[in-house]
């Protein structure tokens, strides 16, 4: 069975991004070719990069909190799917951290030379705003993150105009097109 790493980054439990997640994810238990693990950001210890770098050693972060239950996660998966809500037109500092770790993939693939295997990814992400730039620059952060443990962006959910918790119920649209997605990934 393959295994999807899903990682809920926003900071208010039952936030809209969690919402738009968790109908990919019921999508994806539908066609039953998953094991899945559900990570919520903000229950974990996960201390910010300190800029040490014995990654660049040994492609694994030194400092010992719940990252390093992450790190054989990610290394383990076959799919990566990551939500979050916009806050000032960049992730939400649970999943910002969650990126900045992933230095320690960076140095393994770029330093060391030590290849991951080849994962699919699935982004999710819900903004207040209208902007038309609202998601420029988190997909960018979003495709270069992935990249780190090769893992390429397949498909993205992005939801302007949704603000206030449980707003994104409003909009069966948009969950069904998640659930759909989670029922289609191979």
């Amino acid at each position: 069975m393959k295994k999807l790493i899903a990682f809920y980054g926003s900071p208010r439990i039952g936030g809209n991004s969690s919402i738009l997640l968790s109908k990919f994810i019921e999508g994806v238990r539908e066609i039953g070719k998953y094991n899945v693990q559900e990570i919520i950001l903000r229950s974990l210890n996960i201390n910010p990069c300190i800029e040490i770098y014995k990654c660049k050693e040994t492609g694994r972060c030194a400092i010992n909190d719940d990252f390093q239950m992450i790190y054989d996660l990610i290394t383990e998966a076959d799919t990566i799917a990551l939500a979050t809500p916009v806050m000032f037109y960049a992730v939400s500092a649970h999943t910002k951290i969650l990126m900045d770790r992933c230095q320690s993939f960076w140095a393994k693939k770029y330093i060391l030379n030590l290849p991951e295997k080849q994962k699919d990814g699935y982004f999710f992400c819900v903004g207040a705003t209208k902007g038309q730039k609202l998601f420029d620059g988190i997909i960018m952060s979003v495709k270069y993150f992935f990249d780190t443990f090769n893992c390429k962006l397949k498909d993205s959910i992005l939801v302007r105009g949704v603000d206030y918790k449980g707003e994104i119920l409003q909009h069966k649209e948009i969950l069904n097109a998640a659930y759909k997605l989670g029922k289609s990934i191979d």
